[in-house]
């Protein structure tokens, strides 16, 4: 299935979007914002305001039809206000964590028996893999699009659930249907919830999904560039002939494994990482971190919900 360019970072912060139409050509493009997912898969669709944190500023041309249009109603974090920083000191500074601060484990997915790796970062210990459980069998609609899941692998080639995980709608990831718990029961589309934190979500019993202020922590931890920082390696595209690779500082190990949009179309492999967190913004969007090949710092945006995307969860 054809690419398309994908989601980056966007010096005012608008919700970042995807196209469904535009070429692969060099303007990365967004959707409206408009969200779909709801686990219990209502249909899907709104809009809501973005939150970008960042030490240094993007652009993104969204596609002419669905361009953003509340600018001026969200929030930047930039380096002209050292309290707003989250990336704050200089390129290239070494990990602050020390060694027994980043250890490295395992843990195992009682559902299923997958093992992943995991890493303790700061104070908190996180998986260093998407999970890849197969959150199947709840049906997914929105806009006459549908499908037997909210959880798919991308281009729905199981090689890619392998190596990426799988991608997750947010009412998936907050687990609406209340599978494993009740905490996120309820939360999808349209629908302003209240969630009990921590909640579990679609992670493995012991383990949940992040809350925005967890993703904050977790920035801090890493310090200045902090895409960089988190990247893996390898599969990140070229940036102008310079690697967009990261150096995985932490083994945080961050995959390049793109998304889903809600049409069925899926893009940004290579590109761009996003997790979701537990933190809605509005009854249409919620909260992700995000990565993008081009770009050394790490964002948090404010998404539609009805978005594939990965998840990393944090031990409770």
């Amino acid at each position: 299935m054809k690419k398309f360019a994908s989601l980056v970072p966007f010096v005012f912060v608008v919700a970042v979007l995807v196209a469904c139409g535009d070429d692969g050509s060099n303007n990365p493009v967004t959707h409206s914002d408009e969200e779909s997912s709801s686990s219990v898969c209502e249909d899907c669709d709104g809009s809501s305001s973005s939150k970008a944190k960042s030490s240094s500023s993007s652009s993104v041309t969204p596609k002419s039809s669905e361009r953003e249009t509340s600018v001026s109603s969200s929030r930047a974090k930039s380096s002209s206000s050292s309290k707003d920083v989250i990336l704050s000191s200089s390129e290239g500074s070494s990990p602050s964590s020390s060694s027994s601060e980043r250890a490295e484990g395992t843990l195992t997915d009682s559902r299923d028996g997958q093992t992943y790796k995991t890493v303790k970062i700061g104070t908190q210990t996180w998986m260093a893999e998407n999970l890849n459980y197969a959150y199947t069998g709840v049906p997914y609609n929105y806009s006459g699009y549908t499908s037997d899941s909210t959880s798919w692998c991308y281009d729905n080639n199981a090689s890619n659930c392998a190596k990426y995980g799988r991608l997750y709608t947010w009412a998936a990831a907050m687990d609406s249907v209340g599978t494993w718990s009740a905490n996120g029961k309820g939360c999808g589309y349209e629908k302003t919830c209240s969630p009990t934190y921590p909640v579990r979500g679609v992670c493995p019993e012991g383990w949940h999904l992040p809350t925005e202020t967890e993703f904050d922590a977790l920035l801090t931890a890493v310090g200045a560039t902090a895409g960089k920082m988190l990247k893996s390696t390898n599969g990140w595209k070229d940036n102008k002939g310079e690697s967009g690779n990261g150096t995985d500082a932490y083994s945080f190990s961050a995959l390049p494994a793109g998304y889903r949009y809600y049409d069925g179309l899926y893009y940004g492999e290579g590109d761009n990482a996003n997790f979701w967190s537990s933190t809605e913004s509005s009854s249409n969007g919620a909260y992700d971190l995000g990565l993008y090949y081009s770009d050394v710092n790490a964002y948090l945006y404010n998404l539609r919900k009805y978005y594939g995307f990965s998840v990393r969860c944090v031990k409770d």
